[in-house]
Order: structure tokens, then C-alpha cells, then sequence
């Protein structure tokens, strides 16, 4: 059974959280209301994920992320955050936290990001011996609009880099939630331009009759994903184009820095956060990110 440490010093927030994820999953959650105790917590059980507040008494997020990164190698750790901790949100995912949900954003992002980041940190590696004999591989995938192939293609990353000894457990994590970040803006804002009214993530968990007729209608099913990977012993680079029309790259990065509350920003944001490089085209249809070798 999965075990979560649920880190929050309102005890109105850690029954919210623990009940959306008791409502859908199978997991057992240990509780803890600031850093000082998760990391009591942490030496008396054997989590596989840590969901902590921002702003807390003793010991914030920010200080738990750091020293968690040092101590648990490999524990993901997410954040919830609320209005005005986007700054020190900011710096904790630059220090080793997975990903982020707004509280503002926990019915509808909590489950779906916790799912994500445990599926990337089990990933299985049946070719680790193997793998790391490998010095540099380069594959290129052009993808129907299909999200079943999504998280395969992560899980593949996943481990090629874990075997390539290319970064530690939480590069690689992070590297993976910036990769899926990229594929699910190419597929559904870019290849089938949907609107920012509804989440990727309830798009993607949810289809709607939206998504189900553009899948079937020209000129959006007709559309791919282009994937270019290239990975070798000192960086990783992922180019990700779509056949939309494109965006407005220069506006939209300018609206991310100022907030981390709203959807359409959140996957570019964790993209800047979690790779060394990260840059558009003019078009604004293709992305190329670098990650360095940690």
C-alpha cells in the first residue's frame, strides 16, 4: 500500500487533502503539521511520497524540501500552495520538490499530480544492467493524438536516464514532470487547441464530448506530436512540436511569472523550474528544453 506524509499546520486543510485522496485511491496517510515532525515522521515510517503546505510554523516547505533532498534521496516531495507563497513555491521546486497544486486547485489537480509523480518515481527498470553500459542514445517519435502513449514514453525516459546514471532519483523525477508537462500542452492546447477553461489534467482524466469530437474531427485529427530526444552522459535535450496554430510565447511566459494559480501557466512554470534551459520557437508549436548531467 502506498504511504503518504501529509505535511499542514491547519488541521482543516489535512482533512480536505487526506479525504480527496482516501475518495479515489488506496493509500495509507501519516500525518504531520510542520517540517520538524514530518522529519520525526520520516525515521519512524517508510513513505513513498511527502504532500506538505508552504507556509508552516518550525520548519517550512521550503527548509522540508531541502533537507529531504539531502537525507531521503528519491522521496518526492509536493507541494500545496496558497495565494501569495508563489515566490518561496518558486524556489522550492528549484531545490527538489516534484511538482505543485494550488489550494485553490486541490479537487481537481490533487489526486492527478500525486498519481503522476508516484508513477514516475515506480517506474520499473528491467534494463538497468544493461542501460548502463549505454553512453548516448538519440529516438525520435511522431505521435497520433493519443494520451495513452504519453505515459509510456515517460516511464521510457524515466529509465534510460535513471540507468545512464545520467541525474540522481529527484532530477530524474523532476526531468520526467517537465517532459509530460511539454506532451500534454502539445496534444491538448496546441494539436487539438483547447481552451483554458477546463484543466489538462480533467481533460486528459475525463475526456469530454469536446475532446472525444476533436479527436474525430479534421483538421485536429489528422495532427501529431513530434518527439526528439537526445541523451548522453552530460545532458539530456527534448524537442516537443505540435501542429497548432501556436501562442503568444513572449506574453504567456510574461503572465506565468506572476502567478502559479492558473493552469495553462503551471506546466510552463514547472518546465522552467525543472530543466537548465528551456525555449520556444517563434510560432510558439515547438519547445526544446536541456537538462544538464547533476
Amino acid at each position: 500500500m502506498t504511504t503518504i506524509l501529509l505535511v499542514d499546520d491547519s488541521e482543516v486543510d489535512r482533512r480536505l487533502a487526506a479525504g480527496l485522496l482516501r475518495a479515489k485511491s488506496d493509500c495509507q496517510i501519516e500525518f504531520a503539521i510542520d517540517g520538524e515532525q514530518a522529519l520525526e515522521q520520516l525515521q519512524r515510517i517508510k513513505a513513498d511520497l511527502v504532500l506538505t503546505d508552504m507556509q508552516m510554523p518550525n520548519m517550512d516547505g521550503l527548509q522540508l524540501v531541502e533537507l529531504i533532498r539531502n537525507e531521503y534521496v528519491g522521496l518526492p516531495v509536493i507541494l500545496m500552495t496558497a495565494h501569495g507563497s508563489e515566490a518561496l513555491a518558486l524556489r522550492a521546486l528549484n531545490a527538489g520538490a516534484a511538482s505543485y497544486v494550488p489550494k485553490s486547485q486541490l479537487s481537481v489537480k490533487l489526486l492527478e499530480t500525486v498519481e503522476d509523480v508516484l508513477a514516475i518515481s515506480r517506474a520499473e527498470r528491467n534494463y538497468d544492467r544493461l542501460i548502463s553500459y549505454l553512453g548516448r542514445t538519440e529516438f525520435e517519435f511522431t505521435i497520433a493524438n493519443d494520451p495513452a502513449a504519453i505515459d509510456p514514453l515517460i516511464d521510457l525516459v524515466h529509465q534510460l536516464a535513471a540507468g545512464m546514471r545520467f541525474c540522481d532519483n529527484t532530477d530524474g523525477q523532476r526531468m520526467s514532470v517537465a517532459l509530460k508537462e511539454a506532451l500534454l500542452n502539445a496534444l491538448y492546447r496546441g494539436n487539438l487547441e483547447l481552451p483554458a477553461d477546463q484543466t489538462i489534467g480533467e481533460y486528459s482524466a475525463r475526456p469530454s464530448e469536446a475532446v472525444s469530437a476533436r479527436l474525430l474531427q479534421p483538421p485536429y485529427r489528422d495532427r501529431c506530436v513530434h518527439v526528439r530526444i537526445q541523451l548522453s552522459s552530460s545532458e539530456a535535450v527534448f524537442v516537443v512540436r505540435d501542429e497548432g496554430p501556436g501562442f503568444d510565447v513572449e506574453a504567456t511566459i510574461t503572465a506565468a511569472a506572476e502567478t502559479l494559480d492558473v493552469e495553462n501557466r503551471r506546466g510552463l512554470m514547472l518546465m522552467q523550474a525543472f530543466m537548465d534551459e528551456i525555449r520556444f520557437n517563434d510560432r510558439g508549436n515547438e519547445v526544446r528544453m536541456v537538462k544538464k548531467c547533476s
